[in-house]
């Protein structure tokens, strides 16, 4: 079977790294590999922060522009859902632990342990050795791994 896309989960290649997950270089390393990459982003009093439980990294939005091809944002915040609402170009979504959820360009963005559902992105199928049916993409922490084996 073939992936159509693999995201890096906040950027991460070879498993979770919670030292280096969502931070910019990280995200960037994932995307100059051919990866898109799901990162966590918070607005705070107009300012944007990656960071997966706190706003750790501070970024400008030309980070976010230059790479919106390839970013898939969780906001992390309501503050973050006001930001995002009408900027139409990118690909955004907010969740907690719903099944589903879907992205601002309407994809189905599906919660770990929900597979498979046709035509959504995998979410870490990893953690529930979960077989990958008729998904779009797969978001996992295991990016290289998936990406030998599909490409």
């Amino acid at each position: 079977m073939s992936i159509k896309k693999i995201i890096a989960h906040r950027g991460n290649l070879r498993g979770p790294d919670r030292a280096n997950e969502n931070t910019p270089d990280a995200l960037s390393h994932a995307m100059k590999l051919g990866f898109d990459v799901e990162c966590d982003v918070w607005v705070i009093d107009k300012k944007i922060y990656l960071g997966h439980d706190l706003p750790e990294y501070p970024i400008d939005i030309t980070f976010l522009l230059d790479n919106v091809e390839k970013l898939w944002i969780h906001v992390k915040n309501v503050e973050g859902i006001e930001y995002f609402h009408n900027k139409n170009s990118f690909n955004w979504f907010w969740h907690e632990e719903d099944k589903i959820t879907l992205t601002s360009k309407g994809f189905i963005w599906a919660y770990p342990g929900q597979q498979p559902i046709a035509g959504s992105v995998a979410v870490m199928p990893e953690l529930n050795n979960e077989g990958l049916g008729d998904n779009i993409a797969i978001c996992t922490d295991y990016s290289l791994k998936y990406g030998n084996e599909n490409r």
